[in-house]
């Protein structure tokens, strides 16, 4: 049999980038956003489908294509007698690892005992700013893809303990891997920006939509498509999208103004900022972060980690 390479993208910009490149190996796209929603630890069946077609109807009006799905995962029955190797593409940030410890959990799940490469891309030698795979250009690429980095068993057991405590009602139990040794050169961060995705005990909003409204108050903000730019170049390790952080927009909106020419915080909004306003209490969010729901759970910074929101202690 020749040796046939199994690749598994972050999604497909990616996929395209590489058929242009053409790279030898068969591909399959991961398409998925599990860093928001619901999730169980079961990755491929028709329960977390579900949940997640209503997921993504219910918070972004996106239909799941099925077949599609259904499609992509079959790629993956029978890899051990149809491939030699399994190499991964995925980034640094939090919206990346996710997706990168559920596939590595379905490849367990699938009986998938072949050798996994991960390519992940972040620090660029001669740059400053952290780039995600699709915009290193070709040589910076292909460079990444010949330093991939074999997976050992302790690495794929860590990604599955870790899935398993994502989807989970314990998120606490991230904490003593954030310090962990592992070949995920970028996961403490994307760890601890997780528990920070949960509302801070002061001002009620997590480190993203307190990084919103500080965005509005210290820039000349024209409009909410501008704001739209000013979130996505500056959101550190979360890789959230246009869709994602429209929707952190949207929900902000009680705390800012807007008019023809200018996005402004209002007294809200300036009140949430230096801790005389808790933001929690004025509107809910619904969103739900693996086994978690989001406004269950508090982040404590003096403490370092999640608390029971008090009106849903028991």
């Amino acid at each position: 049999m020749s040796h046939t390479i199994l690749h598994i993208t972050n999604g497909g910009v990616l996929t395209s980038y590489l058929k242009e490149l053409q790279i030898q190996g068969e591909i399959v796209t991961w398409q998925e956003m599990l860093c928001e929603g619901p999730t169980q630890e079961i990755v491929h069946s028709t329960s977390l489908i579900e949940k997640r077609g209503e997921f993504l109807n219910t918070f972004y009006d996106i239909e799941l294509d099925l077949n599609k799905i259904d499609f992509a995962l079959s790629q993956l029955d029978n890899a051990n007698d149809r491939y030699n190797e399994v190499t991964i593409w995925f980034e640094y940030d939090l919206f990346c690892h996710i997706n990168m410890i559920a596939v590595i959990s379905m490849l367990k799940q699938k009986n998938i005992k072949l050798p996994v490469y991960l390519v992940c891309s972040g620090r660029v030698s001669g740059t400053k700013d952290l780039k995600g795979l699709g915009e290193l250009s070709p040589e910076q690429l292909m460079n990444h893809y010949k330093k991939k980095v074999k997976l050992t068993a302790k690495d794929l057991d860590l990604a599955i303990t870790l899935w398993q405590i994502y989807c989970g009602v314990d998120h606490n139990l991230f904490k003593p891997y954030i310090t962990k040794t592992s070949s995920f050169k970028y996961l403490s961060n994307c760890l601890k920006a997780h528990l920070e995705r949960f509302p801070d005990s002061v001002s009620g909003l997590n480190i993203l939509e307190t990084n919103i409204l500080n965005l509005i108050k210290e820039n000349d903000i024209k409009s909410k498509h501008h704001l739209l730019g000013y979130a996505l170049n500056y959101q550190g390790f979360y890789g959230y999208g246009d869709l994602q952080l429209n929707r952190i927009i949207d929900y902000l909106s009680p705390l800012y103004t807007v008019t023809e020419n200018s996005v402004k915080l209002n007294r809200k909004g300036h009140e949430v900022l230096i801790g005389q306003l808790n933001a929690s209490k004025e509107f809910k969010n619904d969103m739900v972060f693996g086994g978690l729901s989001k406004s269950d759970f508090q982040f404590n910074k003096q403490e370092n980690k999640l608390v029971k929101t008090v009106t849903n202690a028991h």
